[in-house]
């Protein structure tokens, strides 16, 4: 069943005078488990909901309405289903103490795989589960695969099920629904010939199978080699070589790119960032595929398009040490447009190792230390909003509040898009 968390004034859910807290545990006869299922039974014109209140009193309400017209109901977050797998290279293993609740969440839920993009296992989803995707045309989904070989998969997830992929995603396609698929690189288990094994018999699938992305393992000093380590650059080089046949291949085929490598991947391989026709239809970018494209193209952009005149400010961008090279490179176009005087320090990860160079995961306790090593003192700090939740707290809890009383009297300014944040100077 699922809680209402809001009720929309001027709806039909207030005129019928449902209450926060109630639960609605049927409509039209048909259980309701969670909001995915909401979603669809409210979609309906003729309704009939059963509900039960804070104090445990049932109602059934009966509703005719246009169909697709707002009940205002705003349902409670559901439960997340957790992942079933202990994956060798899982997240969860690289954190330390301290980080923020949400980064022990081991999640595995084919709802957030449909509304979100996040990547799914489906092994922790048996028939029933794979019929409800079906049934409810959950589509497109994020597939996390890894491998396809049943024996490699099954030991990169010890989990037994792991080794039911390839079946799992004939019956969702059989069936009519698309996924986009998705093999994080770990040396010595899932590359080289297994990866041209995936590759093969993830295309071989057709077409829907939409997309192919592989992306580097990513580790922390605090699961570095334990029991997977990071690769190295020409194994990263080796691998881009093998998706980009893929994708050339795919192109001759079925006229876009389908396989596609991830901008860390091409980093770690030294390679340029490609153009956005690169990316298609950009249905990946959200999933660190083409995103860096993206951000630069949109800083160049508003380079280009004017920026207001700074009058000599001395600004400072803290970022991550794999964007330190793309600022540099812009710095003196930002400095013309502008008349500031600019810097970039690529801030040292101490709290997650410095293996990661990532701006997303940097830490409170790392990021004062390397603003005070600046050699100069700017009169603003410019840091990457992404390094903080929507409470201003860094990804080590520490909030954002602290950091600006440790810099004092320089400004500090999270910012989401670079142009944007010198715009509102």
């Amino acid at each position: 069943m699922v809680r209402i968390a809001e009720i929309q004034s001027g709806s039909v859910a207030e005129e019928l005078e449902l209450r926060i807290g109630t639960r609605i545990v049927r409509v039209n006869g048909q259980k309701v488990r969670d909001g995915i299922d909401l979603t669809f039974l409210l979609a309906e014109g003729m309704l009939e909901m059963e509900t039960v209140d804070p104090e445990g009193a049932r109602a059934i309400y009966e509703i005719d309405r246009e169909p697709g017209d707002p009940l205002g109901i705003v349902p409670a977050p559901d439960t997340v289903r957790e992942c079933a797998n202990e994956c060798v290279f899982c997240f969860i293993d690289g954190n330390p103490k301290g980080v923020r609740d949400t980064l022990w969440i081991r999640d595995d839920d084919f709802r957030l795989s449909f509304t979100y993009g996040s990547y799914v296992t489906l092994t922790n989803l048996g028939p029933k589960g794979l019929d409800r995707l079906v049934e409810q045309r959950l589509s497109p989904l994020y597939v996390s695969v890894h491998a396809t070989e049943s024996e490699v998969r099954e030991k990169l997830l010890k989990n037994r099920r792991a080794g039911l992929i390839v079946e799992q995603l004939q019956f969702l396609i059989a069936n009519g629904l698309e996924v986009h698929t998705q093999v994080v690189l770990c040396p010595g288990w899932n590359d080289g010939a297994h990866l041209d094994r995936t590759i093969h018999d993830l295309y071989a699938l057709g077409e829907g199978v939409r997309s192919l992305s592989v992306v580097p393992v990513g580790l922390t000093r605090y699961n570095l080699n334990r029991p997977v380590r990071m690769l190295r650059q020409e194994e990263a080089l080796a691998a881009v070589e093998q998706v980009e046949a893929a994708s050339r291949a795919a192109r001759l085929d079925r006229g876009y790119g389908w396989a596609y490598p991830g901008d860390e991947l091409l980093l770690q391989a030294g390679l340029p960032v490609p153009e956005i026709d690169y990316y298609d239809d950009g249905a990946l970018i959200e999933n660190g595929v083409g995103s860096l494209r993206v951000f630069l193209d949109d800083l160049d952009r508003g380079i280009e398009a004017g920026l207001p005149a700074l009058g000599g400010l001395r600004v400072e961008i803290l970022t991550g040490a794999s964007m330190e090279p793309f600022f540099r490179e812009r710095i003196l176009a930002l400095e013309r447009a502008t008349g500031a005087h600019f810097g970039v320090t690529a801030v040292r990860n101490h709290f997650y190792g410095e293996m990661v160079t990532t701006a997303g995961l940097h830490a409170g306790e790392d990021l004062p230390e390397a603003a005070r090593a600046v050699s100069h003192r700017p009169d603003v700090f410019l840091l990457p909003a992404e390094t903080l939740n929507q409470d201003d707290l860094f990804i080590d809890s520490l909030p954002l509040a602290d950091f600006r009383d440790a810099l004092a009297p320089a400004r500090v300014v999270p910012a989401w898009e670079l142009t944007s944040a010198l715009e509102a100077l």
